[in-house]
């Protein structure tokens, strides 16, 4: 596996892209060249040898004392491979050394947030979170079942 690295500039059309190949399927919100452009220093990204971005993760802030983990992107054609693992791990680590007491996510994706060190907590617990939520969509909470997640660190 390369290493996982900071996005740069000439990365936002890419990142943009591989996330919202995911919208359909209600797996990630979708992500605008604007949103990446301004959140530019808080994606990380994983590159295949030809240097295409293969997986992305981001931090969203929304205070002093609290962050989301959003944007989680792996091609389909690289998943299974442990790169989810290895960008939440990454995104851990940017939260960590912006010194964020916690971290939290919203997924469907159980099994790997709890393997990674997450514990399962009610989205209640993020009222910012669900005004954003009602900001992009009135569905957004019944599309399937997206549990909430912390880590504190």
């Amino acid at each position: 596996m390369r290493p996982i690295t900071p996005a740069r500039e000439y990365d936002i059309p890419s990142l943009a892209e591989l996330n919202n190949q995911f919208v359909e399927q209600g797996l990630t919100l979708p992500r605008s060249e604007a949103f990446v452009q301004s959140h530019i220093d808080d994606y990380r990204v994983i590159r295949d040898d030809d240097g295409r971005i293969v997986g992305c993760v981001c931090i969203d802030d929304y205070s002093p004392s609290l962050a989301e983990l959003v944007s989680l992107a792996v091609d389909p054609g690289h998943q299974g491979k442990g790169l989810g693992t290895a960008l939440i791990a990454a995104a851990v680590e940017l939260a960590r050394k912006r010194d964020y007491p916690e971290l939290f996510a919203v997924s469907f994706s159980d099994r790997l947030f709890l393997t990674c060190g997450f514990a399962r907590v009610a989205v209640e617990r993020y009222p910012e979170k669900k005004h954003r939520y009602d900001r992009v969509s009135d569905d957004e909470w019944t599309v399937g079942q997206k549990h909430c997640f912390a880590m504190q660190l």
